[in-house]
């Protein structure tokens, strides 16, 4: 599928999908709906393991298109504001759901619905210019605050929602919220480095992880691990598995066939 708001390339199972909506990368729509169709397609693609989303240029995503909201606003048609949130939800669904891992690379700002898209990813690294807001209530608007609060601190996200708040990626990385705050020269490299690593695992077990970490973050202790317990012991079962415990007796990397 050709793309239009977002360049998607592959190389050596690793997928990087670049936002590309010049100048701030905000978020129309259509955008969004390119954003899901690329993240389904990646969860399908044999020759993807691991994804990395990133912005182009010094901007992540500066959130909506008030531009062309705006636009909407001006000639309204009925049913335009349940089909918009059914978009925003899709979209972020389509990143957290991805059967992948999604490395997210911020580059830049990230804010109100680029927060909100980076919330959905597995891992989230930053480069030192970057920073997080929710700065709807700016605009006379509230904001989606429900996914920052899984990985923000609860007065955190209260400061960006009520006061506008800017929290930059240093503060970000010293309170644990981010994995690594970098020269945005090594950001890049640093997210390739990680996938690669990634990929180099089983595929079958990578995804049978990411659905048992997917899956118990909303079941209890008891619950959470006996299902964790179930997806370890059909991996057991797997080529995969046995390849690996093989490598591991004959001291040479495993061959994965993700079966």
């Amino acid at each position: 599928m050709s793309y239009t708001a977002l360049d998607l390339s592959v190389h050596d199972f690793v997928a990087v999908v670049t936002l590309d909506n010049p100048p701030k990368n905000a978020q129309s729509p259509a955008m969004m709906e390119e954003i899901a169709a690329a993240f389904d397609e990646i969860g399908e693609r044999d020759d993807v393991r691991v994804a990395i989303l990133t912005g182009k240029g010094d901007t992540f995503s500066a959130g909506v298109d008030l531009k062309q909201r705006a636009a909407a606003m001006a000639e309204p048609r009925a049913g335009d504001v349940a089909r918009r949130a059914r978009i925003v939800r899709e979209k972020n669904y389509a990143v957290l759901e991805c059967l992948k891992p999604v490395i997210c690379a911020v580059n830049g700002a990230a804010l109100g619905a680029g927060l909100g898209l980076l919330t959905m990813c597995d891992i989230v690294v930053a480069s030192e210019n970057a920073f997080f807001g929710l700065p709807e209530v700016d605009v006379g608007l509230a904001g989606g605050a429900r996914h920052a609060m899984r990985m923000f601190p609860h007065s955190l996200v209260r400061r960006m929602a009520l006061a506008g708040y800017r929290c930059p990626a240093e503060e970000a990385f010293r309170r644990g919220i981010i994995e690594a705050c970098l020269p945005p020269d090594e950001l890049m490299p640093f997210c390739l480095e990680m996938a690669r690593t990634i990929a180099a695992k089983s595929p079958l077990a990578v995804q049978t992880m990411k659905d048992s970490l997917f899956t118990i973050e909303n079941m209890t202790i008891k619950d959470g691990y006996r299902y964790e317990q179930n997806n370890t012991a059909f991996l057991s079962q797997t080529e995969d598995a046995k390849e690996a415990i093989r490598a591991f007796i004959e001291k040479r990397p495993p061959v994965f066939k993700g079966r």
